[in-house]
C-alpha cells in the first residue's frame, strides 16, 4: 500500500476522504461562535437597551440564540466535515424516540425525589410552601410553562452538542472511553461561568456528563440522554425546588437548605455536592436496566 503525503496524513482521516476528527471539531467550533455571536444580537441590543425583562425571558433568549447556533452549525459541520447526516448522530424518528424521552424524564424524577427524601429525612431541608401560596395561579401558569420550554431547549442544546457532536466524534479519532472522559469535561468546563461554581461544582457536572453519556452508549440514541437532560433540570428546579447549576429559577416547590455544602451543593444545587453520586449511580443502574428491557440496537457507535 503507497504511502500518503505527509499534509493527508496530517489533515485527512486514514479511513475515509474527509478531515480527521480533530480539524472537524476545530471546524464545528468556529462555525458554532459564529453563528452565537449572529443569533445573540437581539440578545445583546436588550442588554444596552436597558430594558426590563424577567430571568426565565432572558433565559429563553439566551438558549434559542444556542438553539439556531447548535442546528445550523452542527447540520453543515455533520453535512460537509463529517460526510454523515445529521440523523446519523443518534436522532432517528420513529416510535422509540417518544419512549426514551419519557423514560429519561421519568428516571431523573426518580433520582431527584431520591435526593429530596434523603436530605429531607436528614433535616437539611425545610418546606416552605407552594408557588401557588405566594404567586397568582396565572403566573404559576406562565412561569411553569416558559422554564419547561426553556429546559427542552436546554435539554435539546446541550445533548446534540455534547453527547452528539463532540463525543461522537471523539469516540472516531481516538476511541469511545477518551471521548467521554474529553466531552464530560469540556461539559463540565462550559458550566464555570454558572453563579457559585467551584471546581467541586466542576467534578460534579463531569460525573453528570458521564451519565448522560451512558444514556447515549446503551441505546445510541441521544433521546434517552435529552430527556435525562430535560428531566434533571425540570424536577431539580422547578418541582424539587433546588438550585439548577447555580440559576435560581422558578420552582414549583419552596424549600430552604441547611445541610453541609459538601454534601447538599449549597446554592449550586445538587450538581456540587456528593449527594449527587449515588443519585448518579442509581440512574445509571435505571438506565442499564431499561436499555436490556427497551432495546434490541446496535452497541456499534456511529461515526
Amino acid at each position: 500500500m503507497p504511502k500518503r503525503p505527509i499534509l493527508e496524513n496530517i489533515f485527512l482521516s486514514p479511513d475515509a476522504i474527509r478531515l480527521r476528527a480533530g480539524w472537524r471539531l476545530a471546524g464545528h467550533t468556529l462555525l458554532f461562535l459564529a453563528f452565537l455571536i449572529f443569533a445573540s444580537l437581539p440578545f445583546i441590543i436588550l442588554f444596552f437597551m436597558d430594558i426590563e425583562i424577567s430571568d426565565t425571558l432572558l433565559l429563553a433568549v439566551n438558549h434559542i440564540a444556542q438553539f439556531i447556533a447548535t442546528i445550523l452549525s452542527i447540520f453543515i459541520a455533520r453535512r460537509f466535515l463529517d460526510q454523515r447526516s445529521f440523523t446519523s448522530l443518534g436522532l432517528k424518528l420513529d416510535k422509540k424516540m417518544w419512549i426514551d424521552l419519557f423514560v429519561g424524564i421519568v428516571i431523573t424524577f426518580i433520582q431527584m425525589g431520591f435526593i429530596y427524601i434523603i436530605m429531607y429525612a436528614l433535616g437539611w431541608i425545610s418546606f416552605e410552601g407552594f408557588a401557588w401560596e405566594f404567586e397568582s395561579a396565572s403566573s404559576v401558569t406562565l412561569n411553569l410553562l416558559g422554564i419547561f420550554g426553556v429546559f427542552i431547549l436546554v435539554g435539546w442544546n446541550e445533548e446534540l452538542l455534547s453527547r452528539g457532536y463532540h463525543l461522537q466524534n471523539l469516540a472516531d479519532g481516538i476511541n469511545l472511553t477518551w471521548g467521554v472522559i474529553i466531552s464530560s469535561s469540556v461539559f463540565a468546563i462550559l458550566h464555570i461561568g454558572n453563579p457559585g461554581a467551584t471546581w467541586i461544582s466542576t467534578l460534579g457536572l463531569f460525573l453528570a456528563g458521564v451519565f448522560l453519556a451512558y444514556g447515549y452508549i446503551r441505546t445510541k440514541q441521544l433521546w434517552l440522554p435529552i430527556g435525562l437532560h430535560i428531566g434533571w433540570n425540570f424536577f431539580e428546579g422547578v418541582v424539587f425546588g433546588f438550585p439548577v447549576s447555580g440559576l435560581n429559577i422558578f420552582t414549583l416547590t419552596r424549600i430552604n437548605i441547611h445541610g453541609p455544602e459538601l454534601i447538599t451543593g449549597g446554592a449550586f444545587g445538587p450538581e456540587a455536592g456528593l449527594i449527587v453520586i449515588p443519585a448518579l449511580v442509581f440512574g445509571m443502574a435505571l438506565i442499564y436496566t431499561y436499555s436490556n428491557v427497551g432495546h434490541a440496537r446496535s452497541v456499534t457507535p456511529q461515526p
